[in-house]
């Protein structure tokens, strides 16, 4: 049978004679000119690797690739997205959403075949890696199902700095913070967590005191799993190991990417990314608008700066029509024109 390729782009030149291509190489291909139609066609035809455009009408590349890694049927389909020269730099963004590859226009057929068959050899190695593994799904149900549910109202502690670490944490419904306080009083958060996040595990799996603070932010629903449970898993379980190898390397990687900000962004540029932070994890993640609820304290914390610097930088985005607040309600008009703001 032969492999199938799904194409969203919406630029008829660049589908047509990917397409093509494809055909003559022997890929079974289906086309779709927009981000909607894309995602319906990857769910009704379940294609066996997917090229993706990022700039798009309807919905854009992030917000397609969002969608299918929500889905089960789709999540694991290897996605490329196919990115002009100029848009280089959001890169970074698609890899850290999940994209495993990327294609740089003007492409190749060379470099179109060997983007694709280096997917295709990828997942016939991950495939064969967990053929005769328990089924993951079943295995995360159960591993949830060794906890306890604990209903935390807003603004709560769950853990503070120097603890010895007990308990794995799952949320169910809410969100959480996790952050170091100073002497002094301030305030830096290093994550957010929201529904469908596990949190606490650094510590676990090296042994150590928790080295930050976790907090509610709303009501929260979260499971709290014994740590003796969470060691068995991890040793027993190469679905449990992988997945928190997963999560550690992000987290290597975030922390990394805020320490640099922290040292050459200006705060302007700081409250900007920490409004797309915010959306990124508690936004709805497919329109160029949201609205996001968080304090003004709280997103100090996530800017490391003083909650009266916030403010200002609020106002000024709100006179440059790039926000609009409703209450303790931030409603970002445009996350793209926010992304591209200047240092």
């Amino acid at each position: 049978m032969n492999k199938k390729v799904l194409i969203i782009e919406d630029n008829d030149d660049i589908r047509e004679s990917t397409a093509e291509v494809l055909e003559l190489a022997g890929y079974e291909t289906f086309t779709a000119k927009h981000g909607k139609l894309g995602v319906e066609m990857a769910l009704k035809h379940t294609p066996d690797v997917i090229l993706c455009d990022i700039m798009m009408p309807e919905l854009d590349g992030y917000g397609v690739l969002y969608l299918l890694n929500k889905n089960q049927k789709t999540a694991n389909i290897p996605f490329i997205f196919i990115t002009a020269k100029t848009e280089r730099a959001d890169m970074r963004k698609g890899m850290e959403m999940g994209a495993d590859d990327y294609l740089t226009k003007p492409f190749d057929d060379i470099e179109l075949f060997k983007a694709i068959e280096s997917r295709f050899k990828k997942k016939k190695q991950s495939s064969s890696f967990d053929s005769g593994l328990e089924n993951s799904g079943t295995v995360m149900e159960e591993f949830r199902k060794r906890g306890k549910s604990r209903l935390i109202s807003a603004k709560q502690i769950i853990y503070v700095e120097g603890d010895d670490p007990t308990h794995l944490y799952y949320v169910i419904k809410g969100q959480v913070k996790t952050y170091k306080r100073f002497k002094d009083g301030r305030e830096l958060s290093s994550n957010l967590y929201r529904e469908g996040d596990f949190f606490g595990y650094e510590s676990l799996c090296i042994g150590e005191v928790y080295t930050e603070n976790a907090a509610t932010l709303i009501p929260s629903d979260i499971i709290q799993i014994p740590k003796a449970d969470f060691m068995e898993y991890l040793v027993n379980y190469q679905t449990v190991s992988k997945i928190f190898i997963g999560l550690l390397s992000g987290n290597v990687r975030d922390k990394g990417k805020q320490m640099l900000q922290l040292a050459y962004y200006s705060v302007r540029k700081r409250v900007a990314e920490a409004l797309l932070q915010v959306a990124g994890k508690f936004g709805n993640g497919i329109s160029d608008s949201c609205t996001i609820r968080i304090s003004r304290d709280d997103l100090a914390a996530l800017v490391g700066t003083a909650s009266e610097t916030v403010s200002r930088m609020l106002a000024d985005f709100k006179d440059e029509k790039l926000i609009d607040k409703t209450g303790n309600a931030i409603n970002i008009l445009s996350l793209e024109k926010l992304r591209n703001i200047k240092q």
